[in-house]
């Protein structure tokens, strides 16, 4: 429609009621804007579409699901299979009956904003519902145990009682693993094994142990917390069975066949050194170097992986039981698992951009005092650039029932991506006799130090090797892969 026509008499009253109505038509168009963005994305974590309100009840559970996760978006008047736009008859009976729904049918009481969307010759009704700081929300009529949902990819998932404990401890900020195990004390920690860990970074005393919550003061006694007991507990199984590591290779692309498994039961810090074994015993490939036997060559970026076992470990949500961490290793992939997904307020492409929360803060404060962790967030950024200089697809992320998985592939699709420096030092390690670290050093001009640099993270990236029986060895020479 035309805005109000301008004419000489009573021009100031005019020209505010055009700003007024030129305001509501780019307001209008923004939001039309907003909608054809939306309805060119599938359903998922964070939006769902409904053709009409026929089912209240499913309404309800996915603004629970929604407040108790990552917030969301419901479109109602959009077929949730064709993402046809069919409207809603009359979208402020619509907005008001909505208002009533979300607010008598959901407890504690939930605040959801409703928006309504022109499109062509009909309206959109849009229900905008954030993460919550009251969570758990629960269907009012079926309870907190029955009523309490979560959003998983485009579904709403029922959570049990220690998902809705997960929930509750989200919003108090406090962690699993700095809970107190008050029937134990200070000897239910493996003083010597933590020691052993801090080797090279501190001498570790029983005040350092309470620091960093290996330890916590109760009542005037030192017990362990979980965390504690999850890292260097004496019978820390006992305490938190599912607190290992399962790893299995399978023959070809799926779990039918298994070729080798192996149950890493031993400290976290242990177990995945061990798993990282496993892993490169599993899909190394060999590599002719003429004069020397065949040497193993890594399918996946060495600093991928020990990111994404890192992660699982320091991300599993250790309240749930059934299920440990696992490791999947396949013709062209490897999966690795942990139990938990991501905490309220998080979504898969936060953790690609760089958001981080940390569920596990006990276990996170020890692995960034012993270099496993480096900056919160920068972990999967990391894998991902790991991978891409690779020639590797980048990793994928995903959230199935309750548990957390991260996908590596193993199969190229471009080729590695070198800088100029990186290329010389890969043409002049392709030699048979390969070179030293010195020799390398010189020929590129720079220090020992940065071209061990360099030649690290050509090794990270499956671009180089070096053959010797360690850094210390004065015969070690470097190779080039491919």
């Amino acid at each position: 429609a035309a805005g109000p026509t301008l004419s000489r008499h009573g021009q100031q009253y005019l020209t505010y009621d055009y700003e007024v109505w030129l305001f509501a038509a780019l307001r209008s168009t923004f939001r039309s804007m907003i909608l054809s963005e939306l309805i060119c994305r599938p359903e998922g974590k964070t939006l769902e579409f409904k053709r009409d309100l026929s089912s209240s009840v499913g309404l309800v559970r996915t603004a629970v699901a929604f407040a108790n996760s990552a917030g969301g978006i419901i479109l109602i008047g959009v077929e949730d299979r064709t993402r046809r736009i069919v409207g809603v008859d009359d979208p402020f009976l619509m907005e008001e009956r909505l208002a009533n729904l979300i607010s008598d049918a959901i407890s504690p009481r939930l605040l959801a904003e409703i928006e309504i969307l022109p499109w062509q010759k009909t309206h959109v009704v849009a229900v905008v519902v954030h993460p919550s700081s009251l969570r758990p929300h629960h269907v009012s009529e079926m309870g907190p145990d029955g009523g309490t949902y979560v959003r998983l990819g485009s579904t709403n998932r029922q959570a049990d009682s220690a998902l809705i404990a997960e929930l509750r401890r989200s919003v108090l900020r406090s962690g699993f693993d700095e809970e107190p195990i008050p029937e134990l004390d200070s000897e239910a920690i493996d003083f010597a094994a933590a020691s052993q860990s801090f080797v090279g970074v501190r001498s570790l005393t029983n005040r350092d142990m309470m620091t960093i919550g290996l330890l916590r003061d109760l009542a005037g006694r030192s017990v362990p917390t979980t965390g504690g007991m999850i890292l260097f507990g004496r019978e820390r199984l006992l305490y938190v069975p599912d607190a290992w590591i399962q790893a299995g290779r399978f023959a070809g692309t799926d779990r039918s066949d298994i070729l080798d498994t192996t149950d890493l039961r031993e400290y976290p810090i242990l177990a995945m050194e061990a798993a990282i074994r496993f892993v490169e015993r599993n899909t190394r490939a060999g590599v002719t170097i003429d004069g020397l036997k065949h040497k193993p060559a890594p399918t996946v970026p060495p600093l991928a992986l020990r990111e994404a076992l890192i992660n699982a470990v320091v991300h599993s949500d250790y309240s749930q039981s059934g299920g440990p961490i696992r490791i999947a290793i396949f013709d062209d992939r490897i999966e690795i698992e942990n139990p938990g997904i991501l905490l309220p307020g998080l979504t898969i492409q936060d953790l690609r951009e760089g958001v981080s929360r940390v569920r596990n803060r006990t276990i996170a404060r020890v692995f960034r005092e012993l270099g496993l962790v480096e900056q919160w967030g920068s972990g999967i950024q990391r894998m991902e650039s790991a991978c891409k200089e690779a020639g590797l697809p980048p990793p994928d992320f995903q959230e199935l029932a309750l548990r957390f998985r991260v996908t590596l592939r193993t199969v190229p699709v471009t080729s590695p991506s070198v800088d100029p420096i990186e290329d010389r030092i890969l043409e002049f390690v392709s030699t048979p006799d390969g070179r030293s670290s010195s020799e390398i050093a010189r020929h590129i001009g720079l220090t020992p130090r940065a071209a061990q640099l360099r030649l690290t993270r050509l090794a990270e990236r499956g671009l180089a090797i070096a053959i010797g029986s360690g850094p210390q060895d004065p015969r070690r020479r470097w190779f080039r892969v491919g």
